[in-house]
């Protein structure tokens, strides 16, 4: 079925309608291009919310998850798999973690996360110390108890109670992040690098090496959700690399699986052996095919590749700020968000008539292209962009 009247009217009778839906059905793509159903060609800008690495049908992860298909696709985690332990290596080795557990995607890695500081606390400092800290205008997922440490109201009011026990400070006011630990008995504090559901804002250097500084003072796990900063997608292996901090926790998913969902709790040296057989689990976490497609995307994380994501965000950097109607750009490498005087919902329909396809976060709209997107694509891109910020 190609007709995008059917397939529509298909969609509004038989799929919950938790989506605001572009008018637009795709059908094919091919890297950071893609077709509706009527042959019209865009460049993707968006990757399915940083998913696709290395953008749409990329052979060598087709590969890589085609022979794993035909081998072995799935078996219980009462087995072992190569893949599963040889992705696992590979961000052991890459991040300098420990320990990784494997779910399908990033609200799971955070449950994991969180389960870990509970634990971990509650171990050394008795049950009494379950506080996880996060900041306001944070993301963390969509289950109760991510939705819970997500540090926006908005995402709360239609689901309470939610999960007891999370905290929330603002971003970049360590007096305020130390006056709740001091009050609370915390277990972990729980970031993102750069804000991305929260308009694409970095957090500053020394206020993430205070929270380092602080946690280690306090006996506090220090916790940084990577899921959507991750993979390659500020200019660095993860986010958290920029500053120069060591986390005891990292979580990740979206553009690991390249496509597949996978999600993954890296553990470090303090908590690596926090969680014994039978305190977590997942029925598809581990699952050899989206690892083996995981394991073609790591392997092409290298710093040649790294170095391109940064200068291609210099480049749209470069072209936006200061562009008619352009008022700010926020964001690192390959994910950036730029606020413009026109609504974003305007730019983004004008970017979708001329070709280009574009998110947004809160009133921004967001980029965030494969990172392997040829340059003449994106000049192509950020030209129409620059036409649609223009005022009227």
């Amino acid at each position: 079925m190609t007709d995008f009247n059917a397939i529509q009217a298909l969609d509004r009778e038989y799929v919950a309608p938790t989506y605001g839906r572009f008018p637009v059905t795709l059908v094919r793509g091919e890297g950071a291009l893609c077709w509706d159903d009527q042959g019209k060609e865009y460049i993707d800008l968006g990757t399915g919310i940083a998913v696709n690495t290395f953008g749409y049908s990329d052979r060598v992860w087709a590969e890589a998850v085609e022979k794993q298909l035909r081998c072995l696709q799935h078996t219980s985690n009462l087995y072992y798999t190569a893949p599963c332990a040889e992705l696992a290596r590979e961000l052991c080795l890459r991040t300098g973690m420990k320990k990784v557990f494997f779910g399908n995607s990033g609200a799971e890695a955070n449950e994991c996360a969180i389960k870990v500081a509970r634990k971990y606390a509650m171990e050394r400092k008795g049950p009494e110390c379950f506080y996880i800290l996060t900041l306001v205008n944070s993301f963390h997922g969509r289950t109760l108890t991510t939705l819970a440490a997500t540090g926006q109201e908005v995402f709360h009011r239609l689901f309470n109670p939610l999960t007891p026990g999370f905290l929330h400070a603002e971003a970049n006011d360590l007096a305020a992040v130390e006056a709740l630990v001091q009050k609370y008995p915390v277990a972990g504090i729980l970031i993102e690098t750069v804000q991305g559901e929260g308009g694409v804002l970095p957090l500053e250097a020394d206020f993430v090496r205070g929270i380092e500084a602080l946690c280690r003072r306090e006996d506090i796990l220090m916790m940084v959700d990577e899921v959507q900063t991750g993979n390659g997608r500020t200019g660095m292996l993860y986010g958290y690399m920029h500053f120069g901090v060591t986390p005891d926790v990292v979580t990740t998913a979206k553009g690991l699986g390249g496509g597949l969902p996978i999600g993954a709790c890296m553990m470090g040296e303090r908590c690596c052996d926090v969680l014994g057989k039978g305190d977590h689990g997942s029925t598809f976490g581990g699952n050899p095919v989206a690892c083996a497609g995981a394991l073609s995307v790591l392997d092409r994380l290298d710093e040649a590749l790294l170095a391109s994501v940064r200068e291609k965000g210099a480049y749209i950097r470069a072209q936006l700020e200061g562009a008619p109607g352009v008022e700010s750009v926020t964001g690192m490498g390959l994910m950036l968000g730029i606020k413009g005087k026109k609504k974003s919902a305007d730019v983004l329909a004008f970017c979708r008539e001329h070709g280009v396809l574009c998110l947004t976060a809160k009133d921004k709209v967001r980029l965030l292209p494969p990172l392997n997107i040829p340059m003449d694509l994106l000049k192509k891109a950020v030209s129409v962009l620059k036409d649609a910020f223009k005022e009227d």
